[in-house]
C-alpha cells in the first residue's frame, strides 16, 4: 500500500495535461456476461517488435496469420504509443499507471545501475527497481479477487522486486535481465565471465526446445488450472529482442523469401515473429477450447520500436519501422509508436480502427474499469493515464486528451537518440534536444516520417509546444541530464 502522505497530482488543466484516472462508473459487460462474472484478461506483451511488423501493420516479408486474425477480432489502434523507447520504463507504466518520468525509472535497468560518463551530459541517477510503494495492476486485480500470473519477461529490479512481491500469485521465467542468454534449450549461459543467464522454471526441457513456445506451454499450463476463476495473465515474451536466434527451419524459409527493395530483410528476425505468431495463436484457441473466450479481454501491445541496428556480424538491420522514422532508444515515431489491438468480446467492434493517440499509461485505469476493480485511492490520485473505454465502445467518441509527451534524458546506440524531451499535441510533434538545445518539430498529418523540420518556419508553433512540454516536465518532477565537467 503506498505511503498516505505521497504528494498528490498538480493539475496543468490549462494546457489539457490532467490526467482522467478511472472515470467509468462501472464494468461494461460483454454480451451474454453478468453482473457476477468477472471478466478475464490477457496482456500479451511482446519485446520490440515494431509498429510496422505484423502483416495487419503493412509488414511485407513477416507472416502473421494469428495476430493478423486477432486484429480482425478486436479494435486496432493506429497511434498506440510506448511511455519509453525501451523496455524498462514502459512496462513500469503499464504496472502503475504512470509515467517513467514520474517514476523516476527512464531507462533500463542495466543502464540506470551503469550509466556512460564520457558523453557530453551525465545522465541523471535514476530508480533500478520499481518501488514497493507503487500499487501495481497485478495487486488491484488480487486485491478484486483475481488470480494473477506473470510469465516471460520483468525486467523491473532484482528478486527483491520480482513479480511475486509486486502482486503476481506465479511468476514462471521473471528476473532481473532484460534479454535472455539464448532463445533455445536450455536458455542459460555466460554472457560475461562474470554474468549467468538464465530463465528460471523452465527446468525439464528437450534440446531444440524454443523459449517462445515454452513461455507459451506454462501459460496454457496456467489457464488450465485457472479458467474457472477470474484471471489476469501477464505474458511478456522475450521475443523479438536479442538474441536474434530464429528456428533453423524458419530461418530459411525467409531467406529464400527475401526479395530486393523489402523493408524488411532479416530472415532471423522474421522467423523469431513467425513464432511469435504461432504461439499467440495457440493462446487463442485455448481459451476458445476452454469456453472462456466470450469472456475474457485480450490486449496485445509492444514495449518500444523495432531495433534497427545490426546484430553481431548480419548485414541486415535487425527490423524496419517504415514508414516511421529511426527506432528503439529514439523519441522519434519508430522508436516509441507500437502495434495495439483489443478484443472486448460485447464491446468493441471487430475490425474496428481507433486513430486517437493512447498511450501504455492508459492501460492500469482502463484494466481497473474493465474488472470493477478499485485499487488504491492515493495511487489512483497521481495517475498519468486516462481511461480507454469509451474509444473501446466507440473509436469515433470525444477524446478530449489531445496531448502525449515523453521525457528520455539518456543516451541509447547509435544512431537512435541523445537525451532528449517529446510532445504530442493534436498533431504537432516537437522534440527537445537536451545537448544543444535544438527543436524539431513536425506535422504527423503530412509527414509521418518526420522528414520536414518545421522549427524555424513555425517558431511559435514551436515555442508553445516546448512551453507546455517544460511545464509538463515540471508537473512529474522529470529529472534531467547535467554537464559532464
Amino acid at each position: 500500500m503506498n505511503d498516505p502522505k505521497m504528494k498528490r497530482r498538480n493539475f496543468l488543466q490549462t494546457i489539457g495535461l490532467g490526467s482522467a484516472c478511472i472515470s467509468a462508473p462501472g464494468i461494461l459487460y460483454p454480451a451474454g456476461a453478468t453482473s457476477d462474472q468477472k471478466l478475464n484478461i490477457i496482456f500479451i506483451l511482446v519485446d520490440d517488435l515494431g509498429w510496422s511488423d505484423l502483416g495487419c501493420y503493412g509488414a511485407d516479408l513477416h507472416e502473421t496469420p494469428n495476430i493478423d486474425r486477432l486484429a480482425r477480432q478486436s479494435m486496432k489502434f493506429t497511434d498506440a504509443y510506448a511511455a519509453s523507447p525501451v523496455c524498462t520504463p514502459t512496462r513500469a507504466s503499464i504496472m502503475t499507471g504512470k509515467h517513467p518520468a514520474r517514476l523516476h525509472m527512464t531507462v533500463w535497468r542495466e543502464n540506470s545501475l551503469d550509466p556512460p560518463r564520457d558523453r557530453q551530459l551525465i545522465p541523471p541517477v535514476t530508480q533500478n527497481n520499481l518501488p514497493h510503494d507503487q500499487f501495481t495492476i497485478a495487486e488491484a486485480l488480487k486485491q478484486a479477487g483475481y488470480f494473477t500470473a506473470h510469465v516471460g519477461k520483468w525486467h523491473l529490479g532484482g528478486a527483491e522486486h520480482y513479480p511475486e512481491t509486486q502482486g503476481f500469485d506465479v511468476n514462471i521465467g521473471g528476473t532481473l535481465w532484460g534479454a535472455p542468454y539464448s532463445f533455445f534449450h536450455p536458455y542459460s549461459g555466460w554472457r560475461t565471465p562474470d554474468e549467468f543467464r538464465y530463465v528460471p522454471h523452465l527446468e525439464f526441457g528437450q534440446p531444440g526446445e524454443y523459449l517462445t513456445d515454452r513461455l507459451t506451454d506454462e501459460a496454457i499450463r496456467i489457464l488450465n488450472r485457472v479458467h474457472d476463476r477470474p484471471f489476469f495473465l501477464h505474458l511478456a515474451y522475450h521475443t523479438v529482442h536479442t538474441p536474434i536466434e530464429g528456428k533453423p527451419e524458419l530461418v530459411r524459409y525467409y531467406k529464400n523469401k527475401i526479395q530486393p527493395g523489402m523493408n524488411h530483410q532479416n530472415a532471423g528476425f522474421a522467423a523469431m515473429v513467425h513464432s511469435l505468431d504461432e504461439n499467440v495463436g495457440r493462446i487463442l484457441s485455448k481459451i476458445e477450447e476452454l469456453g472462456v473466450a466470450e469472456n475474457t479481454v485480450i490486449f496485445f501491445f509492444s514495449d518500444n520500436g523495432g531495433y534497427i541496428n545490426r546484430y553481431r556480424d548480419d548485414p541486415a538491420p535487425v527490423t524496419s519501422n517504415h514508414p516511421l522514422r529511426s527506432g528503439k532508444g529514439s523519441l522519434y515515431e519508430g522508436g516509441i509508436r507500437a502495434p495495439l489491438m483489443i478484443r472486448w468480446p460485447g464491446v468493441t467492434t471487430a475490425g474496428s480502427i481507433c486513430r486517437q493517440p493512447v498511450c501504455s499509461t492508459d492501460f492500469y485505469p482502463t484494466i481497473l474499469s474493465m474488472a470493477n476493480a478499485e485499487g488504491d485511492a492515493v495511487h489512483n490520485a497521481d495517475l498519468d493515464g486516462v481511461n480507454l473505454t469509451p474509444l473501446l465502445r466507440n473509436a469515433e467518441a470525444q477524446w478530449d486528451r489531445d496531448v502525449l509527451c515523453w521525457h528520455y534524458p539518456h543516451y541509447y546506440f547509435y544512431p537512435a537518440t541523445t537525451p532528449v524531451s517529446a510532445i504530442r499535441k493534436g498533431n504537432w510533434k516537437l522534440l527537445e534536444h537536451f545537448e544543444d538545445n535544438r527543436l524539431e518539430l513536425f506535422d504527423l498529418e503530412n509527414d509521418l516520417g518526420e522528414k520536414n523540420d518545421l522549427a524555424e518556419t513555425m517558431p511559435d508553433k514551436a515555442n508553445e509546444l516546448q512551453d507546455q512540454l517544460i511545464a509538463w516536465r515540471v508537473n512529474v518532477n522529470a529529472q534531467l541530464p547535467s554537464p559532464n565537467q
